[in-house]
């Protein structure tokens, strides 16, 4: 059985990502995390990728890391520690760089590792009853996975803070009402509402998305002036794209635009 399973539609250009081990909830360890590593990595030479869905299979999203495995031998922590981030971080690093969005599709459970690798995410959708709790600081531990850099991007320093050091538990809507997540549903509707936004996005001009998603990353250490010529820069460069020329001959037609990544 695969620790991480991806599939892709062709016709879509949907690529999904469902960690796989739900006996535990989906919480990582070394073979887990290369799984993910080994699902994640080949999008990069997948140009027609339009959209990623990262979710996890049975009842929770991502239930953090598998706390046993440091018990294990605690002399040999930091050796697993390593394993799991040598695995992760070329992951993280690659959805941050595809063009395409990644959709974060959420339910049960998202802790620790799992709560940073959501934060990664472009959009999130949840389902109601998702119970959202970082836990690091209940483990005498510092967070992993980007969530200190994605964080207080999304919550601001205060209410990232209070995450960190306090552990709340927070639920869907107020995960939602705090800028962590986009939407909530009812669980039995999760899987129609991450299949329309999923389709919607995969619809939608990918370069540009790309471009959006590198801007936005680099905004907080950017100074005005070099966030200008940025976009500058990205703005005419778009303009050689077939999606640009598409995009601007419906608008002045009057008819929806019709996109196909490039």
């Amino acid at each position: 059985m695969s620790l991480a399973l991806r599939t892709v539609d062709a016709e879509t250009g949907i690529a999904t990502i469902t960690v796989n081990r739900p006996e535990v909830r989906n919480a990582l360890d070394v073979p887990t995390a290369r799984a993910i590593c080994d699902a994640v990595l080949p999008l990069r030479e997948m140009p027609d990728i339009r959209c990623v869905v990262l979710r996890g299979a049975g009842g929770a999203f991502i239930a953090g890391g598998d706390l046993a495995r440091f018990a294990d031998d605690f002399d040999q922590a930091a050796s697993v520690v390593h394993g799991l981030l040598d695995a992760l971080h070329p992951a993280i690093l690659t959805l941050r760089a595809l063009n395409a969005p990644v959709l974060g599709v959420v339910h049960g459970a998202v802790a620790g590792a799992g709560l940073s690798l959501m934060s990664g995410c472009d959009l999130v959708v949840a389902a109601r009853g998702t119970r959202f709790v970082l836990a690091y600081d209940r483990v005498g531990a510092a967070p992993d996975c980007g969530g200190t850099w994605f964080l207080p991007r999304l919550l601001g320093p205060r209410r990232a803070a209070e995450l960190m050091m306090l552990s709340p538990t927070w639920d869907a809507d107020q995960a939602q009402a705090y800028g962590l997540i986009n939407r909530v549903v009812d669980a039995d509707q999760l899987d129609a509402e991450a299949a329309r936004l999923a389709a919607q996005l995969a619809r939608g001009p990918t370069v540009a998305y790309g471009k959006f998603k590198r801007l936005a990353d680099a905004s907080l250490s950017s100074d005005l002036g070099a966030q200008l010529e940025a976009e500058r820069a990205a703005f005419a460069s778009g303009t050689r794209t077939a999606d640009f020329r598409e995009g601007v001959t419906a608008f002045l037609a009057k008819r929806p635009a019709t996109f196909t990544g490039h």
